[in-house]
Formats: structure tokens, C-alpha cells, sequence
């Protein structure tokens, strides 16, 4: 399975596809996404957890933003030394009028969002919640090869063949 480009347009189609494998299967999640909405995000990482999926992600591109969350979902996690991984909080922006009182909330839910994604993301990669939170404020862009270097993926080489053989899925 791919999650590519903006989850947001594509939630209803990825949020299926994930129901429709078998609990507790296994299989392979590529990634290559900026990211999109911090829920969607939440509802495929918690579609991942729920279901028992035991999922191996490998970011080919791109894994930042809301993608960082199924990502960090999946039982093993691969980055090649190009992948790039951005780390930030949560943004909010409305196109529509808002007023003060709703603003207000927003701000409020946002905030408690923000803690609730960086503590769900520390414990998934199994990092101390104080060391995720300085990649996260202001943002921080990884590499693979720095992500890997921080114990939250492994390494895999693009010219040493099959990478089925490199996670061990042959």
C-alpha cells in the first residue's frame, strides 16, 4: 500500500483500504507524503494500532507532518538516505470567518491536540517526550540518514538490490 501526497485528499479512500486488509495481517506501507490533516493522520496510525496490522513502512520520499503518525504506527520502520521526515506542530487555519469566542476554542483544541500528537508520536517511536519536543518547536527537518542515526528507523541502501531482502520480507 502507498499513502502518497496530501492524506487529506485522499482520507476516505486510504481509511477504506486499511479496513478492507485482514486484521492482523502483514505487509508494506510506502511512504511519500507532506503530510495533510493532523486527524487524518490520527485515524490511519489508530486504524494501524486497532486492527493489530503488522506493518513495516518504508519512506521512499517524503514522510512529514500528519504522515509522521502511521508511520510511526508501523512495527518496522525503514528510510532510505534520501527520505526526508518533517517534524512541527499543529497547524490551524480557516477559510472562513471566525469569530473571537470560536477562535478561542480552536486555540485551545489545537493546543491540547499538539500534546496529545507529541505524546502519542514519543511513545510510538519510543523516544523521551522532552527530546520530541525539541524537533517539533519550532520543526525539524530529518534525513534518513539522521533518523536512522537516532534509532527511529533503519537504513536501507538503494543499490544493494531487492529491498524485500533489506526488511526481510524475501
Amino acid at each position: 500500500m502507498a499513502l502518497a501526497g496530501d492524506l487529506t485528499e485522499k482520507q476516505n479512500d486510504l481509511i477504506e483500504r486499511l479496513i478492507e486488509i485482514p486484521s492482523r495481517s502483514r505487509g508494506t506501507i510506502y511512504f511519500d507524503s507532506c503530510g495533510g490533516s493532523a486527524y487524518v493522520g490520527l485515524s490511519l496510525a489508530a486504524l494501524i494500532c486497532l486492527r493489530g496490522l503488522d506493518a513495516t513502512g518504508v519512506v521512499l520520499g517524503e514522510c512529514s507532518s500528519a504522515a509522521l503518525l502511521p508511520f510511526a504506527a508501523c512495527r518496522r520502520r525503514f528510510v532510505t538516505p534520501i527520505s526526508y521526515l518533517y517534524f512541527h506542530p499543529v497547524r490551524w487555519s480557516s477559510e472562513e470567518n471566525v469569530k473571537l469566542e470560536e477562535a478561542a476554542e480552536w486555540t485551545r483544541h489545537f493546543g491540547a491536540l499538539e500534546d496529545e500528537m507529541d505524546r502519542l508520536l514519543s511513545r510510538m517511536f519510543g523516544v523521551p517526550l522532552e527530546t520530541l519536543i525539541t524537533w517539533t518547536r519550532p520543526g525539524r527537518f530529518f534525513s534518513g540518514t539522521e533518523l536512522a542515526d537516532a534509532g527511529l528507523a533503519k537504513l536501507v541502501d538503494l543499490f544493494a538490490g531487492d529491498l524485500r531482502q533489506q526488511i526481510g520480507q524475501a
